[in-house]
């Protein structure tokens, strides 16, 4: 049985133990970790290792050993409760052994989970999982986690209720990391938020958000969409001692004059306009984003835009200009440029 769509989230949030086997794959190697995990926890409830009801076998170990699947699966645990055996890096080459444990399994026996990474239409364990009339194969694709799912992480982590633009920049934030990195964001947040009565704020979640290793850069070109010319120098001397390159500063410029372009220009206004940017800009900065987009305007933007793509255009030249000073003497110009919410 193949699942679809909000069926596979549900699924793996409440595996039925009745089913003898679950094959969980994708392509991202962390989402189908953090999937199988799920699964086995939900099978399993507290305290399976240390009962010995999770039997781990590496799918390099039952590829030279194919007997060991069906060993584990009829094995007799000393502890009541669910039992399950967990096969990591499945491939094609156990479809046989996983067949064979598939058509003697029973009720009472181990649940076979098996992890996997991307396989294809031809792939001999897809075929088996889904024709197979009980047992259960779900795909993971590279979505984000969708609120239901944030929410689920928000429980384990202790916050039963987050208010709506909380959750608005949770969301945002999920499609911004990678899902370990997003996962662990909301542990720490609820650690964070451990015996706090006060409701989550989008501020609290901007602090505890994993910070960029660009967070200067960021700094410098707030300083120069905000015109403030005077701080531009200190900060602009420190980030060259770092050793940033003149690529990385232009490419940053023009990411966000960009972005505050597409929120000026937006129908939803700035802060939807801001949201929708792949990666969305969240929290504070989205507030600060925001109010930059409305004091520059669509025409000024626009002169910024050009201004920023002829400075690139001259960095991938053949020009003998030192590559710092042209991004420099740019990033000062636009410091200096008169803003005006003109259209």
């Amino acid at each position: 049985m193949n699942l679809r769509g909000a069926e596979i989230a549900r699924y793996l949030a409440r595996p039925d133990p009745t089913r003898p086997a679950l094959l969980i794959w994708g392509q991202d190697a962390m989402r189908v970790a953090l999937k199988r995990q799920q699964a086995v926890a939900a099978l399993t409830g507290p305290d399976a290792e240390t009962e010995m009801r999770l039997t781990r076998i590496p799918g390099a170990d039952l590829r030279r050993d194919p007997a060991a699947l069906m060993d584990a699966v009829k094995a007799v645990g000393f502890f009541p409760g669910q039992r399950v055996v967990l096969v990591d890096e499945a491939t094609d080459a156990l479809a046989g052994a996983v067949s064979a444990a598939l058509d003697d399994w029973a009720s009472g026996d181990a649940v076979i989970v098996l992890a996997a990474g991307a396989l294809t239409k031809a792939s001999a364990l897809r075929k088996l999982f889904e024709g197979h009339r009980s047992a259960v194969c779900a795909p993971i694709y590279d979505d984000p986690p969708g609120e239901d799912e944030i929410e689920g992480w928000l429980r384990d982590a202790g916050l039963h209720e987050v208010p709506r633009d909380a959750m608005r920049d949770l969301t945002a934030l999920a499609r911004a990391l990678d899902p370990g990195d997003f996962r662990q964001t909301v542990e720490k947040i609820g650690l964070y938020k451990h015996g706090d009565p006060t409701p989550l704020t989008p501020e609290e979640i901007a602090a505890l958000a994993p910070a960029t290793i660009e967070a200067e850069v960021d700094a410098l070109i707030d300083l120069v969409a905000e015109g403030r010319a005077a701080e531009f120098g200190v900060l602009m001397r420190r980030i060259e001692a770092q050793g940033t390159t003149p690529v990385t500063l232009a490419i940053a410029a023009l990411r966000h004059f960009r972005g505050l372009h597409a929120a000026a220009s937006d129908p939803g206004g700035a802060q939807a306009g801001l949201s929708r940017m792949r990666p969305p800009v969240f929290g504070p900065r989205r507030d600060r984003m925001a109010r930059q987009a409305q004091d520059w305007g669509m025409t000024r933007l626009e002169e910024a835009l050009h201004l920023l793509i002829d400075t690139d255009l001259q960095l991938r030249s053949s020009s003998r200009a030192p590559a710092m000073a042209l991004v420099e003497r740019a990033l000062i110009r636009l410091s200096m440029l008169p803003r005006g919410n003109r259209r």
